[in-house]
Protein backbone atom coordinates (compact mmCIF):
# COMPACT_ATOMS: atom_id res chain seq x y z
CA UNK A 1 0.00 0.00 0.00
CA UNK A 2 1.22 3.10 -0.57
CA UNK A 3 2.51 5.84 1.43
CA UNK A 4 0.99 9.73 1.20
CA UNK A 5 2.47 12.44 2.03
CA UNK A 6 0.45 15.76 2.88
CA UNK A 7 1.92 19.22 4.16
CA UNK A 8 1.89 18.06 7.86
CA UNK A 9 1.28 13.90 7.49
CA UNK A 10 2.82 10.88 6.76
CA UNK A 11 0.22 8.22 5.66
CA UNK A 12 1.76 4.78 5.99
CA UNK A 13 0.33 1.78 6.43
CA UNK A 14 -0.70 0.31 10.05
CA UNK A 15 1.49 -1.90 11.55
CA UNK A 16 1.38 -4.07 14.85
CA UNK A 17 3.70 -1.40 16.11
CA UNK A 18 0.97 0.84 16.18
CA UNK A 19 -0.51 -1.30 19.10
CA UNK A 20 0.32 1.14 21.91
CA UNK A 21 -0.75 4.10 20.97
CA UNK A 22 -3.70 2.94 18.98
CA UNK A 23 -5.25 0.88 21.97
CA UNK A 24 -4.57 4.55 23.85
CA UNK A 25 -6.41 6.15 20.95
CA UNK A 26 -9.75 4.17 21.47
CA UNK A 27 -9.64 3.77 25.27
CA UNK A 28 -11.00 7.22 24.93
CA UNK A 29 -14.63 7.24 25.38
CA UNK A 30 -15.25 10.13 23.36
CA UNK A 31 -12.84 8.94 20.38
CA UNK A 32 -14.22 5.16 20.67
CA UNK A 33 -18.23 6.38 20.92
CA UNK A 34 -17.52 8.71 17.71
CA UNK A 35 -17.32 5.91 15.11
CA UNK A 36 -19.58 4.83 13.08
CA UNK A 37 -18.21 1.60 13.01
CA UNK A 38 -18.35 0.74 16.84
CA UNK A 39 -15.77 -0.42 19.07
CA UNK A 40 -14.75 -0.94 22.13
CA UNK A 41 -12.66 0.68 24.49
CA UNK A 42 -10.33 -2.03 25.97
CA UNK A 43 -6.75 -3.10 24.34
CA UNK A 44 -8.30 -6.02 23.49
CA UNK A 45 -10.94 -4.12 21.43
CA UNK A 46 -7.92 -2.12 20.00
CA UNK A 47 -6.50 -5.27 19.08
CA UNK A 48 -9.07 -6.30 16.78
CA UNK A 49 -9.83 -2.82 15.87
CA UNK A 50 -6.22 -3.15 14.58
CA UNK A 51 -6.45 -6.29 12.80
CA UNK A 52 -9.26 -5.59 11.17
CA UNK A 53 -7.70 -2.64 9.26
CA UNK A 54 -4.47 -4.28 8.69
CA UNK A 55 -6.49 -7.75 7.22
CA UNK A 56 -8.84 -5.23 4.92
CA UNK A 57 -5.23 -4.29 3.36
CA UNK A 58 -4.68 -7.38 2.96
CA UNK A 59 -7.37 -8.43 1.30
CA UNK A 60 -8.88 -5.34 -0.87
CA UNK A 61 -5.16 -3.73 -1.30
CA UNK A 62 -6.00 -0.52 0.88
CA UNK A 63 -7.25 0.48 4.19
CA UNK A 64 -6.64 3.11 6.48
CA UNK A 65 -3.29 4.32 7.48
CA UNK A 66 -1.59 5.29 10.29
CA UNK A 67 -0.98 9.25 10.41
CA UNK A 68 1.85 10.17 11.25
CA UNK A 69 2.63 14.00 12.88
CA UNK A 70 5.95 15.17 10.43
CA UNK A 71 7.25 17.99 12.74
CA UNK A 72 7.13 15.02 15.62
CA UNK A 73 6.77 11.47 14.65
CA UNK A 74 3.69 11.15 16.92
CA UNK A 75 0.85 8.79 16.37
CA UNK A 76 -1.49 10.85 15.53
CA UNK A 77 -4.56 8.53 14.27
CA UNK A 78 -6.18 6.78 11.38
CA UNK A 79 -7.66 7.54 8.34
CA UNK A 80 -8.13 6.30 4.24
CA UNK A 81 -9.99 3.94 2.32
CA UNK A 82 -12.25 1.08 3.40
CA UNK A 83 -15.02 -0.97 2.40
CA UNK A 84 -15.47 -3.75 4.27
CA UNK A 85 -18.24 -6.79 3.79
CA UNK A 86 -21.28 -4.54 4.40
CA UNK A 87 -20.31 -1.34 3.73
CA UNK A 88 -22.50 0.49 1.06
CA UNK A 89 -19.90 2.11 -0.79
CA UNK A 90 -16.25 2.86 -0.63
CA UNK A 91 -15.42 5.09 1.83
CA UNK A 92 -13.13 7.02 3.62
CA UNK A 93 -12.85 7.34 7.44
CA UNK A 94 -11.08 9.00 9.71
CA UNK A 95 -10.04 8.34 14.09
CA UNK A 96 -8.01 11.03 15.84
CA UNK A 97 -6.38 10.79 19.21
CA UNK A 98 -8.47 13.84 20.68
CA UNK A 99 -5.42 15.76 22.02
CA UNK A 100 -4.72 16.20 17.98
CA UNK A 101 -8.26 17.54 17.80
CA UNK A 102 -9.02 21.05 16.00
CA UNK A 103 -5.34 20.95 14.66
CA UNK A 104 -6.87 20.18 10.94
CA UNK A 105 -5.26 16.67 10.98
CA UNK A 106 -8.38 15.40 10.17
CA UNK A 107 -9.02 17.39 7.13
CA UNK A 108 -6.15 16.94 5.57
CA UNK A 109 -6.39 13.20 5.97
CA UNK A 110 -9.99 13.20 4.64
CA UNK A 111 -8.77 15.32 1.41
CA UNK A 112 -5.44 12.95 1.36
CA UNK A 113 -7.65 10.01 1.39
CA UNK A 114 -10.04 11.00 -1.23
CA UNK A 115 -8.07 11.93 -3.33
CA UNK A 116 -6.69 8.43 -3.38
CA UNK A 117 -9.45 6.80 -4.09
CA UNK A 118 -10.26 8.87 -7.14
CA UNK A 119 -6.95 8.88 -8.80
CA UNK A 120 -5.37 5.35 -7.24
CA UNK A 121 -9.19 3.71 -7.08
CA UNK A 122 -10.52 4.74 -9.76
CA UNK A 123 -13.69 5.49 -7.70
CA UNK A 124 -16.95 7.37 -9.15
CA UNK A 125 -18.47 7.57 -5.84
CA UNK A 126 -16.83 7.88 -2.20
CA UNK A 127 -19.06 7.94 1.08
CA UNK A 128 -18.46 8.78 4.49
CA UNK A 129 -20.75 7.21 7.31
CA UNK A 130 -21.34 9.39 10.35
CA UNK A 131 -23.19 9.16 13.52
CA UNK A 132 -25.74 11.55 13.92
CA UNK A 133 -24.54 13.76 17.11
CA UNK A 134 -21.13 13.33 15.44
CA UNK A 135 -20.63 17.08 14.60
CA UNK A 136 -16.92 17.18 14.12
CA UNK A 137 -16.67 14.58 11.52
CA UNK A 138 -19.73 15.98 9.67
CA UNK A 139 -17.72 19.36 9.53
CA UNK A 140 -14.55 17.11 8.06
CA UNK A 141 -17.25 15.79 5.56
CA UNK A 142 -18.35 18.62 4.30
CA UNK A 143 -14.71 20.16 3.88
CA UNK A 144 -14.02 17.81 1.82
CA UNK A 145 -16.80 18.33 -0.53
CA UNK A 146 -19.41 15.75 1.05
CA UNK A 147 -22.51 16.15 1.28
CA UNK A 148 -25.38 14.70 3.27
CA UNK A 149 -26.92 11.91 0.75
CA UNK A 150 -29.38 10.47 3.27
CA UNK A 151 -29.59 8.08 6.72
CA UNK A 152 -29.31 4.89 6.69
CA UNK A 153 -29.35 1.82 8.80
CA UNK A 154 -25.65 0.27 9.60
CA UNK A 155 -24.36 -2.12 11.79
CA UNK A 156 -28.13 -1.39 14.24
CA UNK A 157 -27.46 2.27 14.27
CA UNK A 158 -29.02 4.98 12.21
CA UNK A 159 -26.40 6.63 10.74
CA UNK A 160 -25.83 9.90 7.89
CA UNK A 161 -24.56 8.58 4.74
CA UNK A 162 -22.15 11.78 3.73
CA UNK A 163 -20.62 11.47 -0.29
CA UNK A 164 -19.48 12.67 -3.60
CA UNK A 165 -19.90 11.62 -6.80
CA UNK A 166 -17.27 11.82 -9.45
CA UNK A 167 -19.25 13.34 -12.60
CA UNK A 168 -16.44 13.47 -15.15
CA UNK A 169 -14.97 10.88 -17.16
CA UNK A 170 -11.52 12.34 -16.64
CA UNK A 171 -10.07 12.38 -12.99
Amino acid sequence: MTVVETDRLIMRPLAGADFADYAAMLADPQVAGGLAESVGTTPADAWRSLAMFIGHREIRGYSHWALIEKATGRFVGRAGPWQPLGFPGLGVGWCLAREHWGKGYATEAARASLGYCLKELGAEEVISLILPANSRSIAVAERIGHRHLRDIQYRGQTVHLYGQRVNSPSR
